[in-house]
């Protein structure tokens, strides 16, 4: 499911921007299930999600030509910015907008 409200109890400041991770595949292509350490590194290493907040700051240099607002779909760098447990219980990434490489505006 992809997460597009904040009800993460978190607000990013300045340049921050909380990412809601995309899930981690847990059964293999060939229907091995993967071991919990190595879903739990993937976790750590997913690099695509979806925008819940933004940071006042976050994409206000000139050469951002069309900012990501909450619910666009980003890439962003591997192992990017800090995994944060949200009040409702899920993992979500605080990461700074420069982290950000590719948007898929929804």
């Amino acid at each position: 499911m992809i997460e597009t409200r904040n009800e993460s109890g978190w607000k990013p400041v300045e340049y921050k921007v909380l990412v809601f991770p995309h899930a981690v595949e847990e059964v293999s292509k060939g229907g091995i299930i993967l071991a919990t350490a190595a879903v739990e590194k993937e976790k750590h290493a997913q690099s695509e999600g979806t925008i819940v907040a933004v940071g006042d700051m976050s994409f206000t240099d000139p050469t951002w030509p069309n900012p990501p607002v909450a619910g666009d779909i980003v890439l962003f760098d591997r192992y990017a910015g800090s995994l944060i447990k949200g009040k409702d219980g899920k993992e979500y990434r605080l990461i700074n907008d420069k982290e950000i490489g590719a948007i898929k505006h929804t």
